[in-house]
């Protein structure tokens, strides 16, 4: 249950760059093979399954299993009929399913990884009212799940996921897979804490004008967005600091709101979109006379500093401060 844009977005990482990795070029890092639907060699798609039915069989490891999307509730369903397949039994011919896969899998796989907000929470596809029970994969394996390698999922949410933010803790999990590396330390909703351990608006270059009370009213604003339906105060996401691509955007720093799309209750919890955050009201008007205040007083302060010394000038008098008594002993001394 997926766009495919998380498979899309880690193409563009370049710290480091999938290719990288699959290259054996990063020190330390075990041999990486990697398999994506993307790549299959043939129309069809069967040798490109090749190294997935032999995981299943237990022949294939030690190996890390990354999912992109959602996982539909097959359970629901009454009679035949699937809600998204993966190639077909090679007995019956009927379509496996994305959870026959998961239950194959994941027990024996090395660990774990779910890419993406549909991935680790269920993203757009488990909006309320969807008729697929869709779900993120914690939720359908078990948030107390552990891996081969003894690891919980690890979940790195983006709608789609921020590049690097996807290597870089694949990188790690490989490490930790070669014993140079501790486990990845996680938070509680199982994201990477260094990654995800502060919100959106404390790396956002817009910040300030918050703290001053000084919001924007339209899109053109250089000014703070939250009267605009930015999120950013509340939303665990690294974008701002990080960028997208090359460290360039990063939502709010370049005149988008934040939507919340790296949080367990995206979309849901934060709509309608580009109306002001329930609660926003509230704190924007208890900090506008704090912000009143605090601009008055740096005004005062940048008045203050933005002019220069009166000693800068170019009069007979020198009115620095400087004493001759300094330099008539430092000659003494130097003698």
């Amino acid at each position: 249950m997926s766009c495919d844009g998380d498979t899309v977005s880690m193409t563009a990482s370049d710290q480091p760059s999938i290719e990288d990795v699959v290259l054996g070029l990063i020190p330390g890092l075990p041999k990486v093979n990697l398999y994506n639907k993307v790549l299959s060699p043939s129309l069809g798609g069967e040798d490109y399954l090749v190294p997935f039915r032999a995981a299943a069989r237990g022949e294939l490891g030690p190996f890390i299993l990354v999912i992109e999307g959602s996982v539909p509730n097959q359970n629901i369903i009454e009679g035949d009929g699937y809600w998204t397949s993966f190639g077909n039994d090679l007995e019956t011919g009927e379509p496996l399913t994305l959870n026959w896969w998961i239950d194959q899998l994941a027990p024996r796989a090395w660990a774990v990884v779910a890419v993406g907000t549909c991935a680790t929470y269920g993203g757009i596809h488990a909006m309320a009212g969807n008729p697929t029970g869709s779900m993120g994969l914690a939720d359908y394996l078990g948030w107390d799940f552990r891996s081969q390698g003894a690891l919980p999922i690890v979940n790195v949410p983006g709608c789609p996921i921020q590049p690097e933010n996807f290597m870089e803790t694949l990188t790690w999990v490989l490490y930790h897979a070669a014993g140079s590396a501790p486990p990845p330390p996680l938070d509680h909703m199982l994201r990477p804490q260094w990654l995800f351990g502060r919100t959106v608006h404390e790396g956002c270059d817009r910040a300030a004008y918050y703290e001053q009370g000084d919001f924007g009213r339209d899109y053109n604003s250089p000014k703070c967005q939250v009267k605009i339906g930015c999120w950013g105060p509340v939303v665990n996401c690294n974008v701002p600091k990080r960028g997208w691509m090359a460290g360039i955007g990063g939502c709010p720093n370049v005149g988008g709101i934040c939507i919340g799309c790296t949080m367990p209750g995206f979309p849901d919890a934060f709509m309608p979109f580009m109306d002001e955050p329930t609660g926003g009201s509230l704190s924007s008007v208890l900090i506008r006379p704090y912000g009143a205040f605090i601009r008055r007083m740096r005004g005062i302060t940048s008045m203050a500093v933005n002019k220069e010394p009166r000693w800068r000038h170019n009069r007979d008098e020198l009115t620095s401060g400087y004493d001759p008594h300094w330099r008539a002993g430092s000659k003494s001394g130097a003698r």
